[in-house]
């Protein structure tokens, strides 16, 4: 981590000895024969090209405490929906890819429009909410893990340190952010520093002191 710094509300786990890496793992392992986990990947086809996907596939392939992995692929044509089955079909784990703009899709995002509920705009987002949707259809998991498919500097241990703290029974979570500093030569997080963080500020200054509004402001 970047610092040492607790920000309000939300507790922030820092990473202040590698050596217990192995540990943590190993007790993941424990955990989550009790406590399932699926990993959901949002994935655009263009980054089964690139280097990170395919290290972080590798690094994958070293999890031993994933039930199963949702790969949630963006639009997508069918030679490159079979194309990425193929490319995910290394991992070990249970693997499903969903294919969100494929034929029988379409028909369950049409099926639940009907019903009054907007599907909202194509992308990341509504991608991944329908990878919740399929893992919470199997009443088999515990928790859902969720992280994007072009971290160039990812490891298995970023993986580990997001689920621990809402695997392990004995500690009282049941929502986990994973956040890394990219140090360069260039100022990185534009929407938060620049947008979210002063209008929450603002909206404290104007409204006074809200629960809501001081656990938005503890978020890295």
């Amino acid at each position: 981590m970047s610092d040492f710094y607790q920000t309000g509300v939300v507790a922030t786990f820092h990473r202040l000895n590698a050596e217990n890496q192995t540990t943590i793992e190993t007790k993941l392992e424990q955990y989550a024969e009790e406590r399932p986990i699926a990993l959901v990947l949002p994935s655009l086809f263009s980054e089964l090209k690139g280097q990170a996907l395919q290290n972080i596939v590798e690094e994958l392939k070293k999890v031993n405490y994933i039930k199963e992995v949702v790969v949630t692929l963006g639009p997508a044509y069918e030679k490159e929906f079979i194309e990425a089955k193929s490319f995910f079909s290394v991992l070990p784990q249970k693997t499903r890819v969903i294919w969100n703009n494929g034929k029988r899709m379409r028909k369950i995002y049409k099926s639940i429009e009907s019903e009054g509920l907007p599907t909202g705009l194509e992308g990341k987002g509504r991608s991944a909410w329908m990878a919740y949707g399929y893992v919470l259809s199997q009443h088999q998991f515990n928790a859902i893990a969720l992280h994007d498919c072009d971290i160039v500097t990812y490891t298995k241990d970023m993986l580990t340190r997001l689920c621990y703290p809402v695997t392990n029974p004995g500690m009282d979570y049941d929502f986990c952010k994973g956040f890394y500093a990219r140090v360069t030569d260039k100022m990185h997080g534009r929407a938060t520093r620049l947008l979210v963080t002063p209008l929450i500020r603002a909206l404290q200054k104007i409204l006074g002191h809200h629960p809501l509004l001081a656990f938005f402001d503890s978020f890295r």
